[in-house]
């Protein structure tokens, strides 16, 4: 896993960066926002732990910004007496919080279960068998979906999307079970996300052809026959 570490405090930074090392991670840290944005784009971490308070830029406009183009798990770190930002960094699309001081064994756990979501473990592991609707073929082990016989490249969130609707061909899948699955919030607080991965799916899977996934209006999608 690559950890993304935007932290000023040196001796806050070198202790998370030593936690994670020592369980096999591969850790960078960046103690301005400039220098973690530009590491987050070249260096495409797995998770972020993102301090609000940092020098040259708030960490409130860096989870902003880390969400307008990309969809990292985020993990804001904060001081106690905070919980306005806190909530704010929530709805600005961070995925959890840990309060200063913390601990090591908490931060690793809240690590895990964010990237957990990341990698949509939380749809389940009983479903090893390859997924099959028409022409389309996912494979969850080899993470791949075929259409027709050609591969179709996908993000990790647009696999998990499609593997959700593929689960229940023809049945609808609400917007909350999908949020809750692929980002952990509420559908209310996931909807420009989602939104904007099922379109790409859809640019993917259909173009020219007869439409894959069908929208119920205010509830959700399902996939069509």
């Amino acid at each position: 896993m690559r950890i993304l570490v935007i932290e000023d405090d040196p001796a806050i930074g070198k202790l998370v960066r030593f936690a994670f090392e020592r369980d096999g991670q591969d850790v960078v840290c960046a103690s301005t926002a400039s220098e973690g944005l530009e590491m987050a784009h070249e260096w495409d971490p797995d998770v972020v732990l993102l301090d609000l308070g940092l020098p040259d830029i708030g960490g409130l406009e860096v989870t902003k910004r880390l969400r307008g183009s990309s969809d990292v798990p985020i993990v804001i770190v904060t001081a106690r007496g905070l919980e306005a930002e806190r909530v704010q960094g929530l709805d600005l699309g961070a995925d959890d919080y840990v309060v200063k001081p913390f601990s090591l064994p908490e931060l690793e756990a809240r690590v895990r279960a964010v990237t957990r979501r990341s990698r949509g473990e939380v749809v389940g592991r009983d479903d090893d068998a390859v997924l099959r609707h028409r022409d389309l073929a996912l494979d969850p082990i080899e993470r791949r979906v075929r259409l027709g016989g050609d591969d179709v490249p996908l993000t990790k969130r647009e696999f998990e999307l499609l593997r959700l609707l593929m689960h229940q061909p023809g049945k609808l899948v609400t917007r909350s079970t999908i949020s809750h699955a692929l980002w952990g919030r509420s559908a209310a607080s996931a909807k420009n996300l989602l939104d904007v991965h099922m379109s790409s799916l859809r640019k993917k899977l259909e173009g020219d052809r007869l439409p894959y996934i069908e929208t119920v209006r205010g509830e959700g999608f399902r996939l069509v026959d």
